[in-house]
This record gives C-alpha cells, sequence and structure tokens, in this order.
C-alpha cells in the first residue's frame, strides 16, 4: 500500500486475490478443516466436545441467515425506547390501540418487584426510566392507585420524583404541560450558526448526539405543550413546588460557568431576533432534511429519527408530508413484535455488526472459505459500502469515502469499527469476483487509515471528536455525547491493518503504541462499546499478536494474568456494567457465553490454548450450549454510552462462542492463514 498526500492510505495490493487455501467443504456443506488447514481435532476429551459444539453452534448460525444473505439479531435496551414511541404517538395523535396495549404488555413486563425499571437485566432501578414507563402505563390505562403502578410512583418520590431525572425525560414531560419549558437547560438553534472552529459547534458532539440535539433547538426554541391527558403529582415529591431551586457551583468551575450560560440563554429566548431565530430554524430544518436516509430514518437510530418528526411537525410539515411519511414508517420499522402480543422498540438495528461478525466465526469454526452463505454474505455486504461522503468529512475534508455502517441505511454515518470488521470478514473468504472485493478492500482501508486521529488512535464515527466542553453542558445528561478514540476500536482497526499487510505501516504503529499505552494497570483494556475490559482485552489482544508482538511481551503477559484473576469458578467470565462506575466490579459478574468468548479469544491469541484458563473456559461453552447449538444469555454485553445506555445484542451469544470455539479446535488466524 502506498501513502497519498492527505496522509490516507493508497490502493491496497492484491496479495489476497492471489492466495490460495487449502480448505475444502465437507460433503453437505458443514464444517471444513480449519482456517489454515488444520485438521479436526480427534473427538474424544474436551477438544471433541469442543469440536461438536462449534459444529452445533454454526448449523444453528447458519439457519438464521436471511435469504438476502444478512443476519440480524435483536437489539434490546430499555423501556424508555417503548414509553418514547407511545408519547411520540400521543402528540401526534396518532396513538393507537393496539400499539399502546402491545407497549404495554412489554413495559409491565419489565417492572422490577420494587416498582422501578433498570436499563439493563439484573441491574438497579434507574429514575428517569421508571418515570417514563409510569407515564406510558397512564396512556395505557393503567390507574395509579393498581398496586404496580403505586410502587412505581412511591419508588420516584424515593428517589428525588421528577426534578431529578434526566433533562430528556423533563422534556418529554414538558411536552404535555408536566415540566415547565422555564426549568429546563435552553438549547438555542441559532448554535448552528457556530463555525466548525468554534467550541460547542454541532461537529464538536458525536455523531449520535449532533443528530439528537438539531431537532431539539427546534423544539426549544418552540416550546411546545399539548394538552396533558391526565395530571402526574404522584410522581413529585412536593406538588406545590415540583421544581425547588438549587444554589448555582461556584462560578469559578465548569458548572457555575455553564449554569450561568443557560440563564443568559434563557434571557436571549425571550428577546431573540424573531428573523434570525426564524432563519436558525429553517437551516435547522434543512440539515435535517438532507440527512434523512432513503429509508426515511435518520442515521439508523430512534432517537433522532423520533426527534426529527417532532421538529419538522413543529415547523409545519404536516403528517402526510413524504418527509413525514417516510420518518414515521421507519419507526415502525423497529419494532418486534413478539408471540405474546407484546411489542419491543430497538434504539437500532445492527445487520451490517451481527453480519461480518457471523462471517467471521463461521469462517474461523471451519466453514469453507467459498461457502454459499459466505458468499452470499460478502455478497450483501459488498451491497452495503457507502461511497458517498459525510458528516465525517467536516473533520477529514478531501478523503475519499469507502466504509461501512452498522445498520441497513446510515450513509451519512458510516463507522469504523464496522469497517474493520468487515474487512477482516472479507479476508475470510473466497468471493468469485476478487477484483470486486479488492476494490472495495482497498477504498475502506484508505477510509479507515485516513479517520486516524491526531493521537494514533481510532474513535467510531468521527477523526479528533475529543472536546470536553460538550460533556460540561447542562443540557449533556444523557451520556457520552463526544466520540474519542477507544482501545476496542483501535484494536479492531490495527487487526485489520495486519490482515492487509500493513502492520509494520507507521500509522499501525501509532495504533500499537496508543493501544500500549492505554493498558490499564491491572492489565486489562477499558472497552467502550461492549462489558467493558473484558471486551476491551478480547479485542486488543489478537490485535496486538496479529499486528507481530510476541506472546512473550509485557502487556501481553500482564493481560493474562489479568483475565485469569477474574474466571469465575464456573470456568466462565462475565462483568456487569456496573463496572463502568464502581471499580469493585471490574472483571466480575455472572459468566455469560459472549464475555466467556471474548476472554478465551483474548488468551488464544496470548498462546495460551493449553492453559487450564482456557480449558475451564472451553468446558464452560460446550456445558452451557443448548440443544439447538445456541446459548442463553439474559444480561446485557454490549454498551452505548458507558453505564447509561446499555445493550443486549441478541446474536454476541451466538457469534463470539463460536469464534472462540473455532478457534480453539482449528487455531487462531492470521494475515496468512485467513486467504
Amino acid at each position: 500500500m502506498t501513502a497519498t498526500t492527505d496522509g490516507s492510505a493508497g490502493a491496497v495490493g492484491p496479495r489476497a486475490a492471489a492466495a490460495s487455501t487449502t480448505n475444502e467443504p465437507r460433503p453437505g456443506g458443514a464444517a471444513a478443516p480449519g482456517p489454515g488447514g488444520t485438521a479436526p481435532p480427534d473427538a474424544s476429551g474436551l477438544d471433541g466436545a469442543a469440536a461438536r459444539a462449534a459444529e452445533r453452534a454454526a448449523g444453528h448460525l447458519l439457519a438464521r441467515q436471511d435469504p438476502e444473505g444478512w443476519w440480524k439479531g435483536d437489539l434490546e435496551t430499555n423501556v424508555t425506547m417503548d414509553a418514547e414511541d407511545l408519547l411520540l404517538r400521543q402528540f401526534l395523535g396518532i396513538l393507537d390501540a393496539d400499539t399502546t396495549h402491545a407497549a404495554a404488555l412489554h413495559i409491565r413486563r419489565e417492572q422490577r418487584d420494587d416498582g422501578a425499571w433498570a436499563t439493563f437485566y439484573g441491574g438497579p432501578g434507574d429514575l428517569s426510566a421508571t418515570v417514563e414507563a409510569y407515564v406510558a402505563l397512564r396512556l395505557a390505562g393503567d390507574p395509579p392507585e393498581a398496586p404496580h403502578m403505586a410502587r412505581a410512583s412511591a419508588w420516584v418520590r424515593a428517589a428525588g420524583g421528577i426534578a431529578a431525572a434526566r433533562v430528556f425525560t423533563r422534556i418529554w414531560l414538558a411536552l404535555f404541560g408536566w415540566w415547565r419549558w422555564e426549568d429546563l437547560p435552553e438549547l438555542p438553534p441559532e448554535l448552528l450558526f457556530l463555525p466548525k472552529w468554534f467550541p460547542l459547534n454541532i461537529y464538536d458532539f458525536g455523531c449520535w448526539a449532533r443528530q439528537t440535539i438539531v431537532p431539539l433547538t427546534v423544539v426549544s426554541a418552540k416550546r411546545p405543550v399539548r394538552p396533558a391527558p391526565f395530571p402526574l403529582d404522584e410522581l413529585h415529591t412536593d406538588p406545590a413546588r415540583p421544581n425547588p431551586p438549587t444554589p448555582l457551583a461556584p462560578a469559578t468551575g465548569w458548572d457555575g460557568l455553564f449554569q450561568r450560560l443557560d440563564k443568559a440563554l434563557h434571557l436571549y429566548h425571550r428577546v431573540a431576533p424573531r428573523a434570525l431565530r426564524r432563519t436558525a430554524m429553517n437551516q435547522a430544518a434543512r440539515w435535517i432534511i438532507e440527512r434523512q436516509e432513503n429509508d426515511g430514518c435518520w442515521g439508523g437510530i430512534q432517537p433522532p429519527a423520533v426527534y426529527s418528526v417532532i421538529a419538522l411537525h413543529l415547523l409545519g410539515y404536516d403528517l402526510q408530508h413524504p418527509v413525514m411519511r417516510a420518518g414515521l414508517a421507519s419507526l415502525d420499522r423497529f419494532a418486534v413484535w413478539r408471540e405474546d402480543g407484546s411489542r419491543m422498540i430497538e434504539a437500532c438495528q445492527s445487520p451490517v455488526w451481527d453480519t461480518c461478525l457471523a462471517t467471521i466465526a463461521l469462517a474461523d469454526a471451519g466453514l469453507a472459505p467459498d461457502h454459499p452463505a459466505l458468499v452470499k454474505a460478502v455478497d450483501w455486504m459488498l451491497d452495503e459500502e457507502i461511497t458517498r461522503t459525510g458528516d465525517w468529512a467536516v473533520r477529514r475534508p478531501g478523503l475519499p469515502p469507502g466504509g461501512w455502517a452498522f445498520e441497513f441505511h446510515n450513509d451519512n454515518y458510516p463507522d469504523i469499527d464496522d469497517t474493520a470488521e468487515v474487512l477482516l470478514a472479507f479476508r475470510r473468504v473466497r468471493h468469485p469476483d476478487p477484483a470486486r472485493l479488492e476494490a472495495a478492500v482497498a477504498r475502506g482501508a484508505r477510509w479507515t487509515l485516513g479517520m486516524q486521529s491526531k493521537g494514533g488512535a481510532w474513535g467510531a464515527f468521527d477523526a479528533d471528536n475529543t472536546s470536553a466542553l460538550p460533556n460540561k453542558l447542562p443540557f449533556c445528561d444523557f451520556g457520552e455525547v463526544i466520540d474519542p478514540p477507544s482501545a476496542d476500536v483501535t484494536a479492531h482497526v490495527v487487526e485489520m491493518l495486519a490482515f492487509e499487510g500493513l502492520a509494520q505501516d507507521p500509522r499501525t504503529r501509532r495504533g500499537i503504541e496508543w493501544l500500549l499505552a492505554a493498558q490499564e494497570p491491572n492489565g486489562a483494556w477499558f472497552g467502550r462499546w461492549g462489558v467493558n475490559h473484558v471486551y476491551g482485552t478480547g479485542s486488543v489482544l489478537p490485535a496486538l499478536t496479529a499486528a507481530g508482538l510476541p506472546v512473550s511481551h509485557p502487556a501481553i503477559r500482564r493481560s493474562v494474568r489479568w483475565l485469569g484473576s477474574v474466571q469465575n469458578e464456573d470456568g466462565g467470565w462475565g462483568e456487569d456494567l456496573r463496572s463502568y462506575h464502581d471499580e469493585e466490579w471490574i472483571g466480575r459478574g455472572a459468566s455469560t457465553a459472549s464475555q466467556t468468548a471474548w476472554a478465551l479469544i483474548a488468551l488464544l491469541a496470548a498462546g495460551e490454548r493449553d492453559s487450564e484458563a482456557v480449558r475451564r473456559g472451553v468446558a464452560w461453552l460446550a456445558e452451557t450450549q443448548r440443544e439447538d447449538g445456541s446459548w442463553d444469555e439474559p444480561y446485557f454485553t454490549g454498551t452505548g454510552f458507558p453505564w447509561d445506555f446499555s445493550i443486549n445484542y441478541h446474536l454476541y451469544r451466538q457469534v463470539f462462542p463460536l469464534t472462540a470455539l473455532g478457534r480453539y479446535v482449528y487455531g487462531e488466524p492470521s494475515p496468512g492463514k485467513a486467504r
């Protein structure tokens, strides 16, 4: 590969197209010898149990492939998605009885015994989630005196009432007059006029926050109030004083400074020139509409779509306008209907991510590289390549596009993590059109290298999205709002670059140096997009060894010791989401299939195949596998915002155990073996 003048990558060489493999399909298309042509193990003992578990898991995963070639598991989050969907429909006047009944079934089922709702399985009650779930059930007709509702309202009052809930929850309540707009942080639409170099311009926010904030500037300016269908006095600690005043923080700190700035913005709201405000809101509308995807959604995620629909409606777009019809239709596609008649709303959908991970898992578990299922998956992923410029070009102007997004439709926001894993999946498949595949790999590698941040690492969606100021705003209490580099994304990129023969490239070496510097004192790595240190470590070790670091390297030995120290007595690994804010939980939690697999993937990369820790972990996976080849995993092991927004990717419990078992059975993939 050659470097271009803008620091991005040039053309990728034809090594993979010319490479051959010894893998041949078995009769019937089942697992063949492993990625490097390694013979399957003996059928006796742990090796045989692992091989049988891998074969069952592969069969289960193959049966779940869509005829078009993709995989997608449910993406489960928390009931605020369902509550806000009902509130949106109530606000727009389109709430129907069937949708309400189905959503209420799901929300009631998720309630804890103490009356609260959590944001992840087994987690503590969350005030904002409980307030929103309670209001949704009131919309569904549940009376406040019903036992489950009385428990919920009592829990809310004990936790501080509505006044202590997050800003987003209080915005939803303000839409119906249950909270005063004057008591919310101000977010003026004139924010869009700030130049891209100015602090707190919209491109200082992560793409998910940016897509949400722009429509909310319109909502904040309009301050709409729909008639409240019922009062919510029971959710205040003192209904006569629902928002008791609190003293300002000292002006010498960031909190105090931004609190005073917010007061100034509230004053500005009263005197804002009408022409300027109208121009700002029109610019916001153009910004929103320009970023609507072909399927009607925004960014492939539910929150920006919800607020965009509200903002455009407030600006005069009626529900029959094509933009609005498409937006509302896209929201319906986030609904998962259960056999019991309940309805769960996904915050997002993950077909590209699930498909590349499934492809890697099946290939590493011995499926022939030209197996029709793998070829079909690659065909579908090739069609999903994004070849148009998006918001990422604000920080990287002139960089040619060539990446993949997480979702079915999200051309504005390809992400670096998906792109790296898609290219790793491509390198495991013998495609009948190698020229097409090589061209896509070249574009993806070039774009990924061009998105490297100044420090040598990679974020998820943007380069150098590291300003600390957005997190200081009173408005931004809903989770992470910036996109700084992370160890897990950087590791996946480094691993991909190693498979592209770029392990010695200076840009790859900078990524490796960043990873080594980011290692925690205990030997683990923090996991930004998965829970948590087990995920980070499971991502980094395969990258370091693929890039040529010897397994004797001190950083690798420290991480091996840490993984051994946090292995559960049953042989598995688990880490609770509370590890994001409580060090006592780091590496601690009930064993899960996905987290056990991450630990095994790390240990196998570190040369620990014959260690007791690996044998116990493999045995745990084999013993806990269900008869149909799947695993059960109610625990949330995915991360949206650390601690604040957690995800249960329902396919994680399938793809990662299969990857770990495949590598245990057939050996580690490597740039030389996986082609």
